[in-house]
């Protein structure tokens, strides 16, 4: 198999390490906006560079991978789709709906596969918890919350691009929540807080953020996330149900510290990113992928999964700038 990646930044060198290393890939093409950076990737993984993603389409491959920035991501899936390859993609699909629903639409006339990158759905922990519900152990559900929080924040010329809190970090936390829970956002209200440093300010974003979701069987769900938690970067979610409680993201390297004398010492080593976090998680992905292509297996995480987790960040941004609740039905799910 030979397998296209558009993008050599920090996800794009972590993925083509993992591929390269695949048994079933044999070999790579990569490129990057700066030629160079890929030619040193590739270089050190014994691969090819090609000048950019036109020459990938050309020279021929059987997949693509595209860890590009965001504004790239439609445009490349469309393209992908029309030559008739199945792409993998880091989210989101696009920033903003009516170029979402334009690359899916893409997708869908020509038949192609879209995974995306919603790496959280391949961590054991979330496995665990989505288990837990499924299985019955913990009794009716009536309470998850769900956080995260960055470390440091990012530089400040990308803040612009991100989409903002909403849809760059708590992404995440609304995709995992409906596939640990099997349940659909109904409403939300949402607000935030750009009391931190100027540039969140300037970029019209928000340095914390806070949302409480209801679901379609009445469980009530909180999401939180910040850009500057100095502790460490901590990921967690709890559920709690009517028999037991779970959380994910609980373990020796969580940047918490208890005031109970009994309490449990501070992590030594806190997890400092989300690389590092969900490195397993990342490689699973990608494996998946490759599964999907070579196989035939189902597709664990498709387009239409990303588009539902970018109408709740659009329910949340509505709800944070006009200070109201959202309905979900006020976010269009087709073009």
């Amino acid at each position: 198999m030979r397998i296209g990646v558009i993008g050599t930044g920090r996800i794009g060198t972590i993925h083509a390490n993992t591929l390269s290393r695949h048994r079933e890939v044999g070999s790579l093409i990569l490129s990057d906006a700066d030629p160079a950076r890929a030619q040193d990737l590739a270089h050190r993984l014994g691969e090819t560079a090609a000048p950019g993603a036109d020459e990938i389409f050309r020279w021929g491959v059987d997949a693509v991978v595209i860890t590009t920035a965001t504004s790239a991501h439609a445009d490349l899936i469309g393209r992908a789709a029309r030559s008739g390859l199945p792409v993998f993609c880091e989210k989101p699909i696009a920033l903003d709906l009516p170029g979402t629903l334009h690359a899916l639409a893409e997708v869908e006339r020509a038949g192609t596969v879209l995974q995306m990158g919603f790496q959280r759905r391949f961590d054991k922990g979330y496995a665990g918890a989505r288990e837990a519900v499924r299985s019955g152990r913990l009794g009716r559900l009536h309470t998850v919350r769900a956080l995260t929080s960055d470390q440091s924040p990012p530089p400040p010329r990308w803040l612009p691009l991100s989409g903002g809190l909403f849809r760059d970090t708590l992404i995440h936390d609304f995709d995992v929540l409906r596939w640990v829970t099997g349940r659909e956002v109904v409403d939300v209200y949402a607000t935030g807080s750009d009391a931190g440093p100027a540039m969140f300010r300037e970029a019209g974003d928000v340095d914390t953020g806070a949302a409480l979701l209801t679901l379609d069987d009445g469980t009530l769900a909180t999401a939180t996330a910040t850009r500057l938690n100095g502790a460490g970067y901590d990921v967690r979610m709890e559920l709690s149900g009517e028999r037991d409680t779970v959380v994910v993201g609980l373990d020796d390297r969580t940047p918490v510290a208890s005031t109970e004398p009994t309490g449990p010492p501070p992590a030594d080593k806190p997890w400092p990113g989300f690389l590092e976090r969900f490195g397993p998680a990342y490689e699973a992905e990608l494996c998946a992928f490759v599964d999907v292509v070579r196989a035939g297996l189902a597709n664990p995480c498709d387009g239409r999964e990303a588009l539902q987790a970018l109408r709740i960040a659009e329910a949340c941004e509505i709800s944070r700038h006009e200070r109201r609740p959202v309905a979900l039905t006020e976010i269009p799910d087709t073009a």
